[in-house]
């Protein structure tokens, strides 16, 4: 599970990952790591400005389902079950991020003023 803070797994490998403090503000620069826009890797200089730090949350349909009288003469104990055997060969990670994901990214001016007029990229 990705907890508050935590930056998700498509993180590029050479990208600095933020440190918090108890406040929960984010500091950089605290070691040689250069800290890397997510979209192009240029080389990210914090006081100057000119980046974003981007904040993503995604939460599955949250609305209730639709339950019909034919779902509810089904065999519950069995239903479980067979829902279950699907989850046995998924890690808990894969389901929790099919549930609700969070992560920040780090982007230049550049690619942040790209990316902010089409975010879904179409």
């Amino acid at each position: 599970m990705i907890h508050r803070g935590q930056l998700a797994r498509r993180t590029p490998p050479t990208a600095k990952r933020p440190r918090r403090t108890r406040k929960g503000h984010e500091i950089f620069g605290l070691n040689d790591e250069p800290l890397l826009c997510h979209r192009c890797g240029e080389e990210l200089r914090p006081g100057e400005g000119s980046f974003y730090v981007v904040r993503i949350e995604a939460i599955a349909d949250p609305t209730p389902p639709n339950i019909s009288a034919e779902d509810l003469a089904r065999d519950f104990e069995a239903e479980l079950e067979r829902i279950f055997e699907q989850m046995r060969d998924v890690s808990p990670q894969e389901l929790m991020d099919q549930v609700y994901r969070r992560m920040t990214i780090h982007l230049c001016g550049r690619c942040y003023s790209e990316w902010i007029e089409d975010p879904a990229g179409r």
